[in-house]
């Protein structure tokens, strides 16, 4: 089967308690897993914050209540459609240059909660997202896959707690490659630029969304070739065994992401290697791009013979004139957002929910034929209107 799958969201609040502070509040656990398969059409949700106190609480009740219901081989489905997979971001100092974020995924609730004993004897605070942990990269993987579980190295590339984007400049320098069992690319990044790099070349890719809100869930996700939904089946498809695999991985086309392009925060310019004109030098934030046009090993990128195909999608809610109204009647049409980027119907079949002008505009988006002003220092970039 096709699974679609999104493995990076976050949860805002739990049992009335604030979890990931610069998330939404609305995105709760509940609403999060209603929101990806009703909305966004998802087979596959992560929820990278299910070890924090108040969220695991949560994730109990609904398992005993027999709305979540484990399954062989691991993991929770939910409504017998959406298999629920239980994870953690952990922030760990990786060098004297700075931190790194790494997702640590969980098989079962079991597995979750005896991790998340390990981890309250090296953060201060479990009850909040992505916190420090006082132990070194090689600990945290022997204690996640001491679980069954895997370690996925998040977000690689952005200049804020990535690992190569901001903290090392190369993986090998941190912990050894046989530890990581994937690596997530970020909304700034793609195959192409990661594959410059001749030590990404080992692994499988993942685009994830990142969410920290419930319209952001699946503005990237990956297409799974597995046999059924199962914790079981991730690993596999990861590692690339017993004829399972990530057939595709759809993300932001990486001009759009917030941090492509090295940018002065101040006054927003793009800026080469050299000081910004309007002397903003301390609000410069490299951009992935530039980040990794300075460390990388070739000048064009060189694919494994299975790496899987990187297809750039736009959310719908990124072209101009789709506003809540008409998303809601695409996702509608169409069985969810995630379906349709992955299979763009016909501009006739859009016209005929839309009308034909934002059809066009619709359309030419969804198959990469936009002009786009690139993002940096935070902003996401943005489609121009023809």
């Amino acid at each position: 089967m096709q699974a679609f799958a999104d493995f990076h969201v976050h949860t805002g609040a739990a049992r009335g308690r604030p979890v990931k502070m610069a998330a939404s509040h609305q995105l709760t656990v509940s609403a999060s897993l209603d929101w990806a398969m009703r909305v966004k059409g998802l087979h596959i949700v992560g929820l990278v914050d299910a070890v924090c106190d108040p969220v695991l609480e949560e994730i109990r009740q609904l398992r005993d209540a027999g709305l979540l219901v484990p399954v062989p081989g691991g993991g929770l489905l939910y409504q017998s459609s959406l298999l629920v997979v239980l994870g953690a971001e952990v922030e760990i100092r990786v060098s004297p240059r700075g931190a790194a974020h790494f997702g640590c995924w969980l098989p079962t609730v079991e597995a979750a909660a005896d991790f998340q004993t390990w981890l309250k004897t090296v953060q201060s605070n479990t009850s909040l997202s992505s916190q420090v942990a006082r132990t070194e990269p090689v600990r945290l993987a022997d204690e996640v896959h001491a679980r069954g579980g895997l370690l996925v190295v998040h977000h690689a590339f952005t200049p804020f707690k990535g690992l190569i984007g901001s903290a090392a400049d190369r993986l090998a320098d941190v912990l050894p490659l046989c530890a990581v069992d994937a690596i997530e690319l970020g909304l700034s990044a793609d195959a192409d630029m990661a594959d410059r790099l001749r030590e990404m070349r080992e692994f499988t890719f993942l685009s994830n969304s990142d969410a920290h809100s419930l319209p952001s869930i699946a503005r990237e996700f990956n297409v799974l070739a597995v046999n059924e939904l199962s914790f079981a089946e991730i690993r596999a498809a990861c590692r690339r065994a017993d004829g399972r695999f990530v057939e595709a991985n759809l993300g932001l086309y990486p001009p759009l992401g917030k941090y492509y392009r090295t940018r002065c925060r101040r006054c927003g310019a793009i800026v080469a290697p050299h000081p910004c004109t309007c002397g903003a030098d301390a609000d410069i934030v490299q951009g992935v791009w530039d980040r990794i046009e300075a460390i990388a090993d070739d000048d064009v990128p060189v694919h494994p013979p299975w790496r899987a195909p990187y297809r750039y999608i736009v959310p719908l809610s990124f072209v101009p004139g789709v506003g809540p109204r008409t998303y809601a009647k695409l996702v509608q049409a169409f069985g969810g957002e995630a379906p349709l980027v992955f299979q763009p119907p016909s501009e006739r079949a859009i016209a005929e929910v839309v009308g034909e002008r934002l059809a066009a505009r619709i359309a030419a988006a969804l198959s990469g034929r936009m002009a786009v002003s690139p993002g940096g220092a935070g902003r996401y970039g943005r489609i121009e209107e023809a």
